[in-house]
């Protein structure tokens, strides 16, 4: 899982243009829809747990020993059915895993069994291109565009984990998506102007 840079993101009437009109601007109170909840998803994270209950880290992970992090609530977590993969020290115990749920915003539900990170093999959709690639082309927004974008959706997406620029694109990592935020971002912004990158995505 890639490092979640850090913090949260802009909006008026105008489409982006390459180093030109830029976003819209921040005064018209847009905001994206919400997908549809639950859903059935899955991801790969840490699970970490202390004395408040096991929580599914999504966004960065303190390198202390034991690690910290923040995280949604994960229930009908078992360490017993996970027989490897995991650490303890200091009456904390976590561990990396791929892990499928039910995920209602707040609070992810497992359903099914987890697997070690390091034992999970996802099939890759090689169609997407890889947007932390800057040998590719160059996306729509200038610097500064970009920078207004990453102020308005760090205001406006709930679950924001990260975000950073990468040639011309803001790359904006999130809790969730089901496609709905990436579309409505789209629609906005114009195409190639942000990548949403959910940690969590529906299970087909």
């Amino acid at each position: 899982m890639r490092g979640a840079v850090g913090a949260v993101i802009a909006a008026s009437a105008a489409m982006v243009i390459v180093g030109c009109a830029g976003p819209p601007a921040d005064s018209d109170g847009w905001a994206p829809p919400a997908p549809t909840l639950p859903q059935a998803v899955h991801g790969t994270g840490t699970v970490l747990e202390g004395d408040a209950g096991p929580v599914l880290c999504l966004g960065p992970i303190a390198e202390s020993y034991p690690p910290q992090c923040d995280g949604p609530a994960i229930l009908g977590w078992d360490w017993s059915a996970v027989t490897e993969g995991w650490q303890s020290a200091s009456g904390i115990m976590w561990g990396a895993y791929a892990v499928w749920g039910d995920w209602d915003g707040e609070t992810f539900t497992v359903t099914r069994e987890p697997v070690p990170a390091a034992l999970h093999d996802p099939t890759n959709d090689s169609s997407e291109a890889d947007p932390w690639d800057e040998s590719r082309p160059r996306g729509t927004l200038s610097e500064a565009g970009a920078e207004r974008v990453r102020a308005e959706l760090e205001r406006v997406v709930p679950g924001v984990l990260g975000s950073a620029i990468v040639n011309g694109r803001l790359v904006l990592e999130v809790r969730f998506d089901d496609g709905t935020l990436q579309e409505a971002i789209d629609e906005r912004y114009g195409d190639d102007a942000v990548v949403v990158i959910p940690s969590l995505v529906p299970t087909s």
